[in-house]
């Protein structure tokens, strides 16, 4: 009310000038010169969600190691892995926690995410579990098999079929969220189900039910990342080096206070620490060196560069892609090798 009762041009002037400036976002960056200083630098915005290898940033974030390393961060919590990945393509996020399956499908559909850094591979916490009186990939034929359609699990699934000499056409493919399709196999509306930790957990609480095989049968299958839009890097090489470093300074708050991380992850997980805490041999966290070896060209399924060509071709043939995209701009090993070089000096 009091807005339009002002009647000076001038002193309207010089509100709206007010209003502008106080609406604009604050871009301002850290002063180098002065390492105490509290100015903030221009807002990232992570998504992360339900995966072993993602809760420690839930650490990253309760311990402001963000901020200790000088990177200001949005940290987006999504219940949902796949609306996670639907946000990067979106221009939603400028980053997300994500696998190399889901990473070749976005960038082949025309998404353009680099993979910056391995956070782990999964060695077991991808699972598909089964009813009583399954106990063999052939008994999955004509069965409800329920998994969160085009994630890692579907793809677990695929592999597995195909291993048998099965195909998606051979069973009843019931696609459901990975939440959803946990519950649907406890309440009996589906045979099996493919799901990931911590959802495993209520899966297996199911009477009767057991683990078919998991993503430690397919050893490199299924590594896990940080993925970053390629504008990010383009604009901000500073703040997706400053993520590198606050991702390696959590593994070593982890290691230094173990009690109060798995508190903190637990908790995010929505499990007890005991649960949380059996995850650890599905999951192997990647060290620095881990991330140099990956990232350096192979002949075998530690290599980044074969297993995406691998997985590529395979994500084609089973449909889940129309083409393969470019992998050759997938990967960019800078900003560990910059991490590894400071720690040597």
């Amino acid at each position: 009310m009091i807005i339009r009762q002002v009647s000076s041009l001038f002193t309207a002037f010089l509100l709206t000038l007010f209003i502008a400036i106080s609406c604009t976002p604050n871009q301002q960056t850290s002063t180098p010169q002065n390492p105490n200083t509290s100015v903030k630098t221009a807002l990232i915005s992570v998504g992360f969600s339900a995966w072993p290898g993602w809760f420690p940033w839930q650490v990253s974030q309760e311990e402001k190691l963000f901020e200790t390393n000088k990177v200001n961060v949005d940290l987006k919590w999504f219940d949902g892995y796949l609306d996670s990945i639907n946000a990067l393509r979106a221009g939603q996020l400028n980053a997300n926690t994500q696998t190399l399956n889901d990473t070749i499908s976005s960038v082949a559909a025309g998404s353009d995410q680099v993979i910056v850094l391995i956070n782990d591979n999964s060695t077991g916490n991808d699972k598909i579990i089964v009813r009583e009186g399954i106990n063999s990939i052939a008994d999955l034929k004509g069965k409800k098999v329920a998994v969160e359609e085009g994630t890692v699990d579907h793809f677990l699934l695929l592999l597995g079929l195909q291993k048998a000499g099965l195909t998606q056409a051979d069973i009843q493919f019931q696609p459901l969220e990975t939440g959803a399709a946990s519950a649907a196999f406890v309440a009996g509306q589906v045979d099996a189900v493919g799901v990931f930790a911590p959802f495993t957990t209520k899966a297996l609480s199911r009477s009767g039910s057991k683990e078919l095989f998991s993503s430690k049968d397919f050893p490199g299958a299924i590594p896990d990342h940080l993925v970053v839009t390629r504008k990010l890097i383009n604009e901000r090489p500073q703040d997706v080096q400053a993520l590198i470093n606050t991702w390696f300074a959590t593994l070593d708050f982890i290691k230094a206070s173990p009690d109060k991380a798995y508190e903190i992850m637990a908790k995010r997980a929505g499990v007890s620490v005991a649960e949380y805490k059996a995850y650890n041999s599905g999951t192997k966290i990647f060290s620095i060196e881990d991330n140099l070896q990956a990232f350096s060209p192979g002949k075998d399924m530690k290599s980044l560069s074969y297993a995406a060509e691998k997985i590529s071709k395979f994500l084609v043939e089973a449909g889940l892609t129309k083409q393969a995209p470019n992998l050759q701009k997938v990967f960019d090993d800078r900003f560990v090798k910059a991490y590894a070089a400071k720690q040597k000096s």
